[in-house]
């Protein structure tokens, strides 16, 4: 691989960004990289175990000079961010993001940005339950969906950009804006919801079974509900910001379970069966499509990954 951008800014050090770093020192993707957390305690981490070749502690400081700026924090923190950084960027310069839901990232940061900056806002699609610093490894992207939604953005900064994730290990798409947040409120969001509720009914039960919900937990429980251990600000956010498409998928998965509800009190077997059946299929394109393999759970040196 080849280097393709200068200098890179990371703007958030947690998964993701710092996921990104390692993938980036093992392609030799971009000569610098800098990078900023607001949390003093996660710069002290970052620089602890060689996270970015520079942390900064601001993020207009990381941003000066950069030819790419990616925001890697929390939807909801985004405006905040544009806004600081905004002074500094260089003409020219790419800035994009991770976040999860983009009509709402788009209306954050675009009005912040100067007019000689391409925005090309972006949204790898993978990740583990772990989060910080000490949680990326360079190979969290490979063989994993990017979907860039350049919403007009220079034809030739989203090129460069589409190469520079490709040289990362992943796969890229396109999308509008409005398409990639309902898409992402049935693949990710609402079944995270879920899986929140379903270890709150747990948590629940727990109380009228001496523990034996907790203590009895499944393998199905388990894999269902890991998703749960997300990190709960970047999902607050995600759902504040996606509320319309997120309640029209949730109101679809209310009526089919209500249909699943009937058929088990009526003793429907048949409609259950053709149910399983037609859903097992689908998970089995799932996996024929090479999307349903989770991200290995270890840290950059091969150990577990930490919080």
């Amino acid at each position: 691989m080849a280097q393709i951008y200068d200098r890179v800014a990371l703007i958030g050090l947690g998964l993701i960004a710092s996921s990104m770093y390692w993938a980036i020192k093992r392609g030799g993707l971009a000569k610098e990289v800098t990078g900023y957390a607001r949390s003093q305690a996660t710069r002290e981490t970052a620089r602890g175990i060689g996270l970015c070749d520079i942390v900064c502690d601001s993020a207009a400081e990381a941003c000066d000079g950069a030819d790419l700026v990616v925001l890697c924090v929390p939807v909801g923190a985004m405006a905040s961010v544009a806004a600081e950084i905004a002074p500094v960027l260089k003409p020219g310069a790419t800035v994009s993001d991770v976040g999860s839901v983009k009509k709402s990232v788009i209306s954050a940061v675009a009005p912040h940005l100067p007019e000689n900056v391409h925005f090309v806002p972006a949204h790898p699609l993978a990740g583990t339950e772990h989060s910080g610093p000490t949680s990326g490894f360079a190979e969290l992207f490979d063989n994993r969906w990017c979907i860039l939604v350049p919403e007009g953005a220079d034809a030739d900064a989203t090129a460069k950009l589409r190469a520079f994730w490709e040289a990362m290990g992943a796969n890229v798409e396109t999308m509008d804006a409005e398409h990639h947040d309902l898409v992402l409120a049935v693949t990710s969001h609402t079944p995270h919801l879920i899986a929140y509720t379903m270890v709150g009914v747990a948590d629940d039960l727990r109380r009228v079974t001496d523990s034996e919900v907790i203590k009895y937990s499944a393998a199905g429980f388990r894999d269902f509900t890991r998703i749960a251990a997300s990190d709960p600000t970047m999902w607050r956010d995600v759902f504040l910001t996606n509320k319309d498409a997120t309640l029209e998928i949730l109101g679809r998965f209310t009526e089919e379970l209500f249909a699943l509800q009937r058929a088990i009190r009526t003793g429907d077997g048949e409609m259950l069966h053709d149910y399983f059946t037609h859903t097992r299929e689908i998970r089995r394109g799932i996996i024929e499509a090479g999307q349903d393999t989770d991200a290995p759970d270890f840290g950059r040196s091969g150990t577990k990954a930490g919080e």
